[in-house]
């Protein structure tokens, strides 16, 4: 079995199917090893040696594109790529504040920071990409901003074999082939989307899905109509599917990241459809650490076969070669993540929830989720936000709950949250509404849940 390496300077030789569809109904291999080509020739300028680039694209064939260019540099000092978490104009200024870019690649016209260099992708005819077997998989490829579940940004730093070697191992965890259709609900500029529609079927042969839909119905075509057989997915379109059948014959195998997919959304889309569904847990900066299936009667997660775990007073530590470069490692190579896990059987573990997931009230400890996990279990509550927000009244902070549900029971619901905890662990506010917002990866917009608590 070739390497990482050896992997990464096969794909570079060039595709091997060119004339088979990258995106269905749309560009080919070899069309995007020529924009690649194309994309590598231009970072070559003397203007672009050193700088910052944003990858304000949605388009999956320029981003595959785009990271083929980069991993095979023509300059030892070329462009910094950044990938963006969302390409509003309010997300674009701010990264560009928080890392100065000066030039974006915009595959369709954007509302960018002024001053910002476009570079558009380039055409033309089929092109060697190769010329130089002096690779560096280990170099970094690629920074990745992401908006965070707290509130506070950051950036990761992926390298080739970050990104690329994930996408190998995934293609042969889950045997995908060029014989595959990948449907994905998340754009590519998120991680998430970034792995499973653009570097998965790249390195795989398999094609994709141009479109990121959203809603059941349009799920439901796109899978239907064009015959996809691998569905990535996350929490909420899979809970905006319950009821909803979406299965062609085609489809073999779902996936679902970027949250905890609940248990019964789990179940509603797999005896719908007869098929399972994988969840991928792990995170921007851990890459894939480990998978469940539900549907095979796995209630813990399983580490990939690349991934090694250990728990350290009731911590998940990883070692894997996913990780990105600035985290912090202890000397045996193993990082801490914040999530609390506990060991089941002898190569298994359960998630228990995160570390910055028990807060302090009255100098007591309380668990959010246990909170949460009881709101959830009232009728009428399709999903809730439980958080701990600083209390001025002196007792450290104050719980406080935002209840997706408009026709709950709210006089149950606090004979409920009464019954099962302790009085210091009630929420001290609880609010309903029709629709948690949420960012466009799927997680909780975390400054709006705040603003309608707050006011």
């Amino acid at each position: 079995m070739l390497n990482n390496s050896q992997n990464i300077q096969a794909l570079l030789e060039g595709p091997k199917f060119p004339d088979r569809e990258f995106i269905r109904s749309g560009a080919t291999f070899g069309e995007v090893y020529a924009m690649a080509a194309g994309f590598r020739a231009a970072f070559s300028g003397p203007e672009y040696q050193g700088a910052s680039i944003c990858l304000a694209v949605d388009d999956r064939a320029v981003m595959a594109a785009v990271l083929l260019a980069a991993l095979h540099p023509s300059q030892p000092s070329g462009p910094t790529l950044l990938l963006p978490f969302a390409l509003s104009a309010p997300a674009l200024t701010r990264m560009q504040q928080l890392t100065g870019f000066t030039a974006a690649i915009c595959d369709v016209d954007r509302e960018l920071p002024a001053g910002t260099a476009i570079i558009r992708p380039p055409v033309g005819a089929a092109a060697e990409l190769a010329a130089s077997p002096q690779i560096l998989p280990q170099a970094e490829l690629l920074r990745i901003f992401t908006g965070g579940s707290t509130g506070t940004p950051q950036i990761w730093s992926k390298t080739g074999e970050n990104l690329f070697g994930e996408g190998f191992s995934l293609a042969r965890h889950f045997g995908v082939t060029e014989q595959d259709c990948i449907v994905a609900t998340v754009p590519p500029y998120h991680i998430y989307g970034l792995l499973f529609s653009v570097i998965l079927p790249l390195v795989s042969g398999a094609s994709v899905i141009m479109d990121s839909p959203s809603y059941p119905g349009e799920i439901a075509d796109v899978i239907q109509q064009q015959g996809a057989t691998l569905l990535a997915g996350i929490p909420p379109h899979y809970r905006a599917l319950r009821g909803k059948k979406v299965a062609a014959s085609t489809l073999r195998l779902a996936f679902s990241s970027a949250g905890m997919l609940d248990e019964d959304d789990n179940e509603a889309f797999t005896q719908l459809n007869r098929v399972g569904i994988v969840e991928v847990y792990g995170s921007t900066e851990t890459g894939g650490i480990a998978t469940r299936n539900r549907s095979m009667g796995e209630t813990s997660f399983t580490a990939f076969p690349t991934v090694t775990w250990t728990i350290k007073e009731e911590r998940l530590c990883v070692r894997s070669p996913y990780l990105s470069p600035e985290l912090p490692m202890a000397g045996d190579g193993f990082f801490t993540t914040g999530d609390r896990v506990e060991q089941s059987g002898t190569n298994q573990f359960i998630l228990k929830g995160r570390v910055d997931g028990v807060t302090k009230v009255g100098g007591k400890r309380v668990d959010l989720e246990e909170v949460r996990a009881v709101i959830k279990k009232v009728p009428q509550v399709s999903d809730c936000v439980v958080m701990a927000l600083p209390d001025p009244g002196g007792r450290e902070h104050r719980i406080v709950a935002l209840i997706q549900g408009t026709e709950v029971d709210m006089e149950l619901l606090r004979k409920s949250l009464a019954a099962s905890l302790e009085f210091y662990a009630l929420p001290r506010l609880l609010k309903t509404i029709d629709r948690i917002p949420l960012q466009e990866n799927g997680k909780y917009d975390r400054d709006a849940i705040i603003g309608i608590l707050t006011t």
